[in-house]
């Protein structure tokens, strides 16, 4: 497995080995040491599985506090655009955003630890999106920025796609009125 930094710290896409043959395909998903070994020292305690149409934005979601999630996301069919955007006050990269795709093909994860917010577009025909966290769902502590919102400037790569939002996702504030607690 290749581990690739970007640009923002504390956040890399992981590259698993895929072992191809004339049956299919092989590759470990996820395995503790290897993630450890690579610096990705999270402890996971549960995966989560969506599934979603073509023009789906999601997000961009977080939690605040010690609530806050660390997640390890993939694509399991399909292909998505995702985006993570640094939240972490004080961070030389906070404010700015990552986006990569992910699909079945490329087999691609991307590592986001606390402190970010986080959302994906469908670009396929549907999409099923996994990801592993390590902490769980709390209501109160949930919060969301806008996706479109002008100040972060995401181009969710829909092209003339119709574009398909939850109305909490569409009423979310903007970046700048976001509420953000996070420290780097």
């Amino acid at each position: 497995m290749d581990i690739i930094k970007t640009k923002i710290p504390g956040l890399v896409v992981v590259q698993p080995n895929v072992f191809n043959d004339d049956r299919g395909y092989f590759f470990e998903s996820y395995q503790l040491a290897r993630y450890v070994n690579a610096g990705i020292d999270t402890g996971f305690i549960q995966d989560n599985e969506s599934k979603s149409v073509r023009g789906v934005v999601r997000g961009l979601h977080y939690q605040l506090g010690e609530f806050a999630q660390a997640k390890l996301v993939r694509v399991v069919q399909g292909s998505v655009f995702d985006v993570a955007v640094d939240l972490r006050k004080g961070s030389p990269t906070f404010g700015e955003w990552f986006g990569i795709e992910l699909n079945d093909k490329n087999k691609k994860q991307l590592f986001v630890p606390r402190g970010f917010a986080h959302g994906f577009s469908v670009l396929s025909e549907t999409a099923i999106f996994t990801y592993k966290c390590d902490n769980l769902y709390k209501k109160e502590a949930e919060r969301s920025i806008n996706p479109f919102d002008t100040e972060l400037n995401i181009d969710w790569q829909l092209g003339n796609s119709q574009q398909i939002i939850s109305e909490k996702d569409r009423q979310a504030p903007a970046f700048k009125n976001a509420e953000i607690n996070f420290k780097y």
